[in-house]
């Protein structure tokens, strides 16, 4: 019995079955769309995540407060109010602030502090924690410049923000100038990286703060625009002396 051969068409292919391409122009929209879907609805339903769990949170601090049931807002008004609790921590919140703005609130505040400083281990991740968001929400230039630096090897580029200049008993083992650089972590950007830098090797980006963090928290998926070129003003030839 003789075995069948197929016949093969063009370079050596075999011929395309009936239907495929078609297939293919038929799915690709499809995918399309699930796509497009599943980029709209996704970011929606993580910020609603999000913001749920935020209120939950600010909720349950209401259990902080040990009161009787009847005097709960479950038992005043016999239902619950997702947002007491948010605008209860905004109370908290704009209190503080403006127990910190005055002489006597400060001075509690800062007798507070000490006191904390004194614990074992919590003095540490208060005091880590107080100075980073110190520089990030301080109105002074620190942690306001973004800057691009050669790390962590030769040819690989990252983002960072320039905190301020090394001080102390550093700068007499440093040779040439240098300035002081936090470099992020992604997704994360609380946990990163201090270097000290030779300011010769630190580009200062035209990049606001904000746009810095999203590039870093989305791995490099939200993407700054680009700056528009600084335009270089045509140099002007020097005006002969008259004859």
């Amino acid at each position: 019995m003789s075995t069948p051969t197929f016949e093969r068409s063009g370079q050596g292919a075999l011929p395309p079955v009936p239907g495929q391409a078609a297939a293919k122009k038929k799915g690709s929209p499809l995918r399309r769309c699930l796509v497009a879907g599943v980029l709209v609805w996704l970011p929606i339903i993580a910020t609603l995540w999000v913001v749920t769990f935020l209120f939950h949170l600010a909720d349950r601090t209401l259990l902080l407060f040990p009161l009787p049931y009847g005097f709960r807002p479950q038992g005043l008004m016999s239902l619950a109010l997702p947002a007491l609790g948010a605008l209860f921590v905004l109370a908290v919140l704009l209190l503080t602030g403006l127990l910190g703005t005055n002489l006597i609130g400060r001075r509690l505040l800062v007798w507070g502090e000490e006191l904390l400083q004194h614990i074992p281990i919590v003095g540490s991740v208060y005091g880590g924690v107080k100075s980073f968001a110190e520089s990030v929400f301080s109105q002074s230039n620190s942690f306001r410049k973004v800057v691009m630096i050669e790390y962590p090897r030769k040819g690989s580029y990252t983002i960072g923000f320039l905190t301020g200049i090394p001080g102390g008993d550093v700068l007499n083992h440093l040779g040439e100038e240098h300035v002081s650089v936090y470099v992020p972590t992604t997704p994360n950007p609380t946990s990163g990286f201090f270097l000290m830098m030779p300011k010769s090797e630190v580009v200062e980006l035209d990049m606001t703060v904000d746009a810095a963090l999203k590039y870093i928290v989305s791995m490099g998926v939200v993407a700054p625009a680009p700056s528009a070129p600084t335009p270089v003003a045509p140099a002007r030839r020097p005006t002969e002396p008259p004859m």
